[in-house]
């Protein structure tokens, strides 16, 4: 993907998931743990403002082309499931990975297990495109 349609599609998706934040503040009263719904709602909200940025930015970046493309879905799918795994958490009322959002309260063993897992991989997402992110922007052109 060329870097404009790249920077194009992150925007795109950061309105999205900004869109998405806005109305999962909706829910926050419906869901079984509110404070992870509002946790889902603060997601939405400043991962959608980081891919605006990211595309506004994104020109910027100097990485190969695969690495190009690797940063940006690991950044995309990062930025999508710490939205989708926190909103997940709190309608499940998931707890054992966020104690402080969740107040004590816990799901079934294999609810607490599918949001761990989503924390977990897209924790390793972000770190590793925001690692590359900082790399490609701190590079030389070629």
């Amino acid at each position: 993907m060329a870097k404009q349609s790249s920077a194009r599609v992150l925007a795109g998706l950061g309105a999205l998931l900004f869109l998405l934040g806005l109305l999962t503040g909706a829910l926050v009263p419906t869901v079984r743990n509110p404070r992870l719904g509002l946790s889902a709602h603060l997601e939405g909200v400043m991962n959608g403002t980081f891919l605006l940025v990211l595309g506004a930015i994104w020109h910027h970046v100097r990485l190969s082309d695969a690495l190009s493309r690797l940063a940006f879905w690991l950044l995309v799918f990062g930025a999508f499931a710490n939205w989708f795994f926190t909103l997940l958490g709190g309608v499940f009322g998931a707890g054992r990975m966020t104690p402080i959002a969740s107040g004590g309260i816990t799901a079934a063993p294999w609810q607490e297990t599918v949001v761990a897992m989503g924390l977990l991989s897209l924790s390793l997402a972000m770190v590793i495109g925001c690692g590359l992110l900082v790399w490609g922007l701190f590079r030389q052109a070629a």
